[in-house]
């Protein structure tokens, strides 16, 4: 239950004001069909996600705990400082439209979260709790909480969120993640 909540949450703050929040609130604007545009999003984080969570899965099992929890403890501090940086949207990422809203949303969304800080986080979850399924259902949980709203509720909320005290408190969660981990708390926790 702890993989669930944790990856949820640290996701849905992560993904606060990042440039997947953006793409979801232009697309939302340009096509004006929430429905294909958070199936979408629902398709494209499962397949972004299962594959990031298979990766930290497969880092898992190739280090010893000890390297595995210092490489873990860094990644948290340092997500923990990349949430803190703004990120920029290009338009040029949502110039699919020609194939249609949900394949638009699709590919758009899959390419954006490649490398994204969320991507990053679900191989660092998925590494530390070692439970691909439950990491991927928080991860697209806390994705599908932050941008669903985005698509819904586009510009009412865009101005009224705020996104530097959202992105504060992700960085406090990714840094306590951090140093617990670099202190051996999930060894004493049985993780």
């Amino acid at each position: 239950m702890e993989a669930l909540l944790i990856s949820t949450g640290i996701v849905a703050l992560a993904e606060i004001g990042d440039k997947t929040q953006l793409l979801a609130f232009l697309l939302a604007a340009r096509f004006r069909k929430p429905l294909p545009i958070v199936s979408g999003i629902l398709v494209a984080t499962l397949a972004n996600h299962a594959f990031a969570a298979a990766i930290g899965t497969w880092v898992t099992s190739m280090l010893s705990p000890e390297v595995l929890r210092w490489v873990l403890g860094l990644s948290f501090l340092g997500m923990a400082a990349w949430t803190l940086i703004p990120d920029k949207f290009e338009e040029s990422d949502a110039e699919l439209a020609k194939y249609g809203v949900f394949t638009t949303t699709l590919i758009a969304f899959f390419l954006a979260e490649m490398g994204d800080k969320t991507q990053i986080a679900t191989v660092a979850l998925a590494a530390q709790y070692d439970n691909f399924y439950t990491v991927v259902t928080g991860t697209t949980l806390g994705m599908m909480l932050a941008n669903v709203p985005a698509v819904y509720l586009g510009d009412r909320i865009a101005d009224r969120l705020p996104v530097r005290l959202v992105r504060g408190i992700a960085a406090v969660v990714f840094g306590i993640l951090g140093v617990a981990t670099l202190l051996g708390a999930g060894a004493r926790l049985g993780l």
